[in-house]
């Protein structure tokens, strides 16, 4: 019994070499197919770095309802998970986060503001305008390409998030890939079934 346990802690320690990072390092914990798999920002900025995807945020506060009814309708629709877990690196950040972050040999900080506060972060991913819940669309090199502030439904959170994920904000305007969209839906909802 001694040597089969010799053997099983021999064949493990050489699975896991002390030169090689952790698993975690590389890949983060995979949450179930039917949840958006957040990370910290700490662990988007590491996974972009090496794998090269854009950064969804999804900046909150606890005490906004929207931000919650958001968690609740379109962050839990089927499509709209697995189009941001294969396209993003999904981020749920707290704009009142008390703890001081570094991001572009900068270091940002919470702010005490009355009863409550807000992330440095935050103002500046938002532009100054801390409005809850805003979606920011972050490119490969981490840079904002676009802040959208309030709540949106299932179907304009999929126009929005294809628009950037996809990379049409580069050559299409939005006014016209919202008509193209349109278009498209039209044209899909006019198909003739076979009932």
């Amino acid at each position: 019994m001694k040597l089969l346990s010799a053997i099983a802690l021999l064949i493990l320690s050489s699975l896991f070499s002390l030169d090689d990072p952790p698993i975690t390092e590389i890949l983060p914990v995979q949450k179930s197919p039917s949840e958006i798999n957040w990370l910290t920002w700490d662990e988007a900025v590491q996974l972009s770095e090496k794998g090269k995807k854009k950064i969804f945020l999804d900046v909150y506060t606890e005490w906004c309802r929207w931000c919650e009814r958001m968690d609740t309708t379109t962050f839990k629709d089927p499509g709209v998970v697995e189009y941001i877990n294969a396209n993003f690196y999904p981020v749920r950040f707290d704009a009142e986060y008390k703890e001081d972050i570094r991001y572009k040999d900068e270091v940002f900080k919470f702010v005490k503001n009355g009863k409550r506060g807000y992330h440095q972060l935050a103002e500046k991913w938002l532009k100054g305008r801390l409005s809850y819940p805003t979606l920011v669309f972050m490119d490969e090199n981490q840079d904002v390409i676009q802040s959208i502030v309030g709540f949106k439904n299932t179907e304009k959170f999929r126009l929005i998030a294809t628009y950037f994920g996809s990379n049409e904000y580069r050559v299409t305007p939005w006014s016209t890939y919202c008509r193209n969209y349109e278009d498209e839906k039209q044209a899909v909802e006019n198909f003739p079934s076979k009932n």
